[in-house]
Protein backbone atom coordinates (compact mmCIF):
# COMPACT_ATOMS: atom_id res chain seq x y z
CA UNK A 1 0.00 0.00 0.00
CA UNK A 2 1.04 3.59 -0.54
CA UNK A 3 3.42 4.74 2.20
CA UNK A 4 4.52 1.26 3.26
CA UNK A 5 8.13 1.74 2.18
CA UNK A 6 8.11 0.18 -1.29
CA UNK A 7 10.26 2.90 -2.83
CA UNK A 8 12.85 2.63 -0.07
CA UNK A 9 12.93 -1.15 -0.48
CA UNK A 10 13.37 -0.77 -4.23
CA UNK A 11 16.21 1.71 -3.62
CA UNK A 12 17.90 -0.92 -1.46
CA UNK A 13 17.75 -3.43 -4.32
CA UNK A 14 18.90 -0.94 -6.97
CA UNK A 15 21.79 0.07 -4.71
CA UNK A 16 22.78 -3.61 -4.88
CA UNK A 17 22.75 -3.83 -8.69
CA UNK A 18 19.14 -4.56 -9.56
CA UNK A 19 17.45 -2.72 -12.42
CA UNK A 20 14.19 -1.00 -11.47
CA UNK A 21 10.92 -1.13 -13.39
CA UNK A 22 8.33 1.19 -11.86
CA UNK A 23 4.76 0.30 -12.77
CA UNK A 24 3.66 3.77 -11.64
CA UNK A 25 5.77 5.22 -14.44
CA UNK A 26 3.19 3.92 -16.89
CA UNK A 27 0.64 6.18 -15.19
CA UNK A 28 3.02 9.15 -14.97
CA UNK A 29 3.93 8.85 -18.65
CA UNK A 30 0.26 8.72 -19.62
CA UNK A 31 -0.52 11.77 -17.47
CA UNK A 32 2.36 13.64 -19.12
CA UNK A 33 1.10 12.63 -22.56
CA UNK A 34 -2.37 13.94 -21.66
CA UNK A 35 -1.00 17.14 -20.12
CA UNK A 36 -2.53 16.39 -16.71
CA UNK A 37 -1.33 17.86 -13.42
CA UNK A 38 0.20 15.28 -11.09
CA UNK A 39 -2.20 14.87 -8.17
CA UNK A 40 -4.03 12.01 -6.44
CA UNK A 41 -7.27 12.54 -8.37
CA UNK A 42 -5.60 12.57 -11.82
CA UNK A 43 -3.37 9.61 -10.93
CA UNK A 44 -6.40 7.57 -9.87
CA UNK A 45 -8.40 8.42 -12.99
CA UNK A 46 -5.43 7.69 -15.26
CA UNK A 47 -4.74 4.33 -13.53
CA UNK A 48 -8.38 3.35 -13.86
CA UNK A 49 -8.58 4.49 -17.52
CA UNK A 50 -5.46 2.50 -18.42
CA UNK A 51 -6.97 -0.57 -16.80
CA UNK A 52 -10.25 -0.06 -18.66
CA UNK A 53 -8.30 0.00 -21.93
CA UNK A 54 -5.71 -2.74 -21.27
CA UNK A 55 -7.32 -4.74 -18.46
CA UNK A 56 -6.32 -5.08 -14.83
CA UNK A 57 -2.84 -6.19 -15.89
CA UNK A 58 -2.19 -2.94 -17.79
CA UNK A 59 0.96 -1.93 -15.94
CA UNK A 60 2.51 -5.36 -16.37
CA UNK A 61 1.51 -5.58 -20.03
CA UNK A 62 2.96 -2.15 -20.81
CA UNK A 63 6.13 -2.84 -18.77
CA UNK A 64 6.98 -6.34 -20.08
CA UNK A 65 9.23 -5.07 -22.91
CA UNK A 66 11.31 -3.10 -20.40
CA UNK A 67 11.51 -6.05 -17.99
CA UNK A 68 12.50 -8.36 -20.85
CA UNK A 69 15.30 -6.00 -21.89
CA UNK A 70 16.65 -5.44 -18.36
CA UNK A 71 16.54 -9.10 -17.36
CA UNK A 72 18.98 -9.99 -20.13
CA UNK A 73 21.81 -8.44 -18.09
CA UNK A 74 20.56 -7.81 -14.54
CA UNK A 75 18.25 -8.92 -11.80
CA UNK A 76 15.10 -6.80 -11.90
CA UNK A 77 12.96 -5.34 -9.14
CA UNK A 78 9.45 -4.21 -10.05
CA UNK A 79 8.00 -1.40 -7.97
CA UNK A 80 4.29 -1.01 -7.32
CA UNK A 81 2.72 -4.22 -8.57
CA UNK A 82 -0.87 -3.73 -7.44
CA UNK A 83 -3.42 -5.95 -9.15
CA UNK A 84 -3.91 -9.70 -9.06
CA UNK A 85 -3.87 -9.68 -12.87
CA UNK A 86 -0.45 -7.98 -12.91
CA UNK A 87 0.81 -10.66 -10.55
CA UNK A 88 -0.58 -13.45 -12.75
CA UNK A 89 0.98 -11.97 -15.90
CA UNK A 90 4.43 -11.81 -14.32
CA UNK A 91 4.12 -15.23 -12.69
CA UNK A 92 3.06 -16.82 -15.98
CA UNK A 93 5.89 -15.12 -17.88
CA UNK A 94 8.71 -15.72 -15.37
CA UNK A 95 7.52 -18.75 -13.39
CA UNK A 96 9.37 -19.68 -10.22
CA UNK A 97 12.06 -17.05 -10.86
CA UNK A 98 9.44 -14.38 -10.08
CA UNK A 99 9.08 -13.76 -6.35
CA UNK A 100 6.75 -11.29 -4.70
CA UNK A 101 7.99 -9.33 -1.68
CA UNK A 102 5.38 -7.33 0.23
CA UNK A 103 6.36 -4.36 2.38
CA UNK A 104 3.68 -3.85 5.00
CA UNK A 105 2.86 -1.47 7.83
CA UNK A 106 -0.20 -0.09 9.61
CA UNK A 107 -2.38 2.47 7.89
CA UNK A 108 -1.81 5.08 10.61
CA UNK A 109 1.95 4.91 10.11
CA UNK A 110 1.53 4.93 6.33
CA UNK A 111 -0.70 8.01 6.49
CA UNK A 112 1.79 9.78 8.74
CA UNK A 113 4.60 9.03 6.31
CA UNK A 114 2.52 10.12 3.33
CA UNK A 115 1.69 13.46 4.91
CA UNK A 116 5.42 14.24 5.30
CA UNK A 117 6.91 12.91 2.08
CA UNK A 118 8.59 15.43 -0.22
CA UNK A 119 7.14 14.17 -3.48
CA UNK A 120 3.35 14.04 -3.80
CA UNK A 121 2.42 14.36 -0.11
CA UNK A 122 -1.11 13.26 0.74
CA UNK A 123 -3.53 14.36 3.42
CA UNK A 124 -5.10 11.68 5.61
CA UNK A 125 -8.32 12.02 3.61
CA UNK A 126 -6.46 11.61 0.30
CA UNK A 127 -4.64 8.58 1.73
CA UNK A 128 -7.89 6.97 2.89
CA UNK A 129 -9.54 7.69 -0.45
CA UNK A 130 -6.61 6.20 -2.35
CA UNK A 131 -6.54 3.08 -0.15
CA UNK A 132 -10.25 2.41 -0.61
CA UNK A 133 -10.09 3.03 -4.34
CA UNK A 134 -7.08 0.74 -4.81
CA UNK A 135 -8.62 -2.06 -2.76
CA UNK A 136 -12.05 -1.85 -4.37
CA UNK A 137 -11.16 -0.96 -7.96
CA UNK A 138 -7.66 -2.30 -8.51
CA UNK A 139 -7.95 -5.74 -6.92
CA UNK A 140 -4.93 -4.95 -4.74
CA UNK A 141 -5.53 -7.44 -1.94
CA UNK A 142 -4.66 -10.57 -3.94
CA UNK A 143 -0.93 -9.95 -4.37
CA UNK A 144 -0.60 -8.89 -0.73
CA UNK A 145 -2.33 -12.08 0.42
CA UNK A 146 -0.35 -14.30 -1.97
CA UNK A 147 3.11 -12.87 -1.30
CA UNK A 148 6.22 -15.02 -1.17
CA UNK A 149 8.00 -12.80 1.36
CA UNK A 150 6.78 -10.21 3.87
CA UNK A 151 8.65 -7.38 5.54
CA UNK A 152 6.87 -5.57 8.38
CA UNK A 153 8.14 -2.01 8.04
CA UNK A 154 7.14 -0.29 11.26
CA UNK A 155 10.64 0.61 12.46
CA UNK A 156 13.62 2.43 11.04
CA UNK A 157 14.94 2.35 7.51
CA UNK A 158 17.99 0.47 8.75
CA UNK A 159 15.75 -2.20 10.31
CA UNK A 160 13.85 -2.63 7.05
CA UNK A 161 17.10 -2.87 5.09
CA UNK A 162 18.35 -5.55 7.48
CA UNK A 163 15.20 -7.51 6.74
CA UNK A 164 15.66 -7.04 2.99
CA UNK A 165 19.26 -8.23 3.03
CA UNK A 166 18.25 -11.89 3.19
CA UNK A 167 16.30 -11.54 -0.08
CA UNK A 168 19.18 -10.27 -2.20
Amino acid sequence: MCGSGKSEAVKYFTDHGYKRVYFGEVVMNEMKRLGLEVNEQNERKTREDLRKEYGMGAMAVKSLPIIDEFIKHNSVVVESLYSWEEFKILKEKFGDSFKLLTIYTTKDLRYERLSHRNIRPLTNEESRSRDISEIEKLDKGGPIAYTDYLIMNDGTLEEMNTGLKKYL
